[in-house]
């Protein structure tokens, strides 16, 4: 008891409290990317699948009493909502990732846990996620400024008006918007997180990882771009957030499930798991493969899933959302939250 108490007077007056306050802070992940990070499974599938006897087992550990846990040490905020983590917080009425790694992250720390989901539907990392350290595609904004000029010029004679013609400020706002939408949503997590989860007042709170799961978007032209900003995105959100060698785990993309990847989809997993290697970043930072996680049994009957009565239950979207599938997403979710632990045990 004593030796605590010179301790902490110690570190106080040596400037070392905030270390040490760290070891119980609250930790904060954030969750970026598109729609797949927003999350595409019907929360009515994952409620059926974790009462049907051949895939109650993936669900199991979510599930208390026949009803789906409601964790009271793992939170989330989701841009409008918020709350304690359980089903439902992805697309309205579906549920993504989060779930499954929120709980890992629950699991392994005695401290309590906030995800902070920072994700938009169809922005590509060229465009809106583009960070501060890519610069701005000039060449590419000098032909959006052409285009959209012609259109209005179009459309002020069909409709005999005078609107005036859009200018190079009007294009270049939406580069990087994305990217400072989500710093927005971190920071004010940070700052306002005991008012956001009154039962988390009175505690100190740390970033402890970021976890990016994006891609789609990117496929349209931007995929030879994709590992140059990649490897600025990484560098700028942890200077932006003031954590170096913050750990970051990217789910590459994998919707081509069993079939092997091609053309911009390969070019752009093969940029994500390139980051693996990125001196600078080999060890802190971890991307994993989310095709081989596939739900094959989704996988197999989608080609005819307007003719199948059993579709409902077994997949709820297209191959660009990972077919909609409760599996598919827990997997992912999992795979996530196992590549941040690796990480973490690397910083130790």
């Amino acid at each position: 008891m004593k030796r605590s108490i010179f301790l902490s007077l110690l570190f106080s007056f040596s400037g070392f409290a905030p270390a040490i306050a760290a070891e119980n802070a609250v930790k904060i992940f954030i969750l970026a990317g598109q729609s797949n990070m927003e999350g595409k499974a019907p929360n009515g599938l994952f409620d059926h699948q974790a009462a049907d006897a051949k895939t109650k087992d993936t669900f199991a550990h979510l599930r208390k009493d026949g009803k789906w846990v409601e964790r009271s040490d793992v939170f989330i905020k989701f841009l409008e909502r918020k709350g304690p983590l359980t089903l439902g917080y992805g697309s309205p009425g579906r549920t993504g990732a989060e779930l499954e790694f929120g709980t890992t992250m629950g699991q392994h720390y005695e401290e309590p846990v906030i995800l902070v989901k920072a994700a938009w539907g169809g922005h590509s990392l060229f465009k809106l996620f583009r960070s501060p350290s890519a610069g701005l595609p000039e060449e590419m904004m000098n032909k959006e400024l052409q285009q959209a000029q012609e259109r209005v010029a179009k459309e002020n004679e069909k409709n005999k008006k005078n609107d005036p013609l859009p200018v190079m400020e009007d294009i270049k706002k939406d580069y990087g918007s994305s990217y400072r939408n989500m710093m927005k949503e971190t920071k004010e997590v940070q700052e306002k997180f005991a008012t956001l989860f009154p039962e988390l007042k009175g505690r100190s709170a740390e970033l402890a990882g970021f976890v990016w799961f994006q891609g789609w978007n990117d496929q349209y032209g931007a995929e030879s771009e994709y590992r140059s900003n990649m490897e600025h995105f990484i560098s700028d959100v942890r200077k932006d957030l003031g954590v170096p060698n913050l750990p970051f785990v990217i789910a590459a993309m994998g919707q081509n499930g069993s079939k092997p990847a091609q053309g911009a989809m390969l070019t752009i997993r093969e940029a994500q798991l390139a980051m693996n290697e990125v001196p600078g970043l080999k060890g802190n930072v971890k991307a994993f493969r989310t095709d081989l996680l596939v739900d094959k049994v989704a996988e197999e009957m989608y080609p005819n899933w307007k003719q199948n009565k059993d579709w409902a239950i077994t997949g709820g979207d297209h191959p660009y959302h990972y077919l909609g599938s409760a599996i598919w997403f827990t997997r992912i979710g999992h795979g996530m939250g196992e590549a941040m632990l690796e990480l973490l045990q690397n910083r130790k």
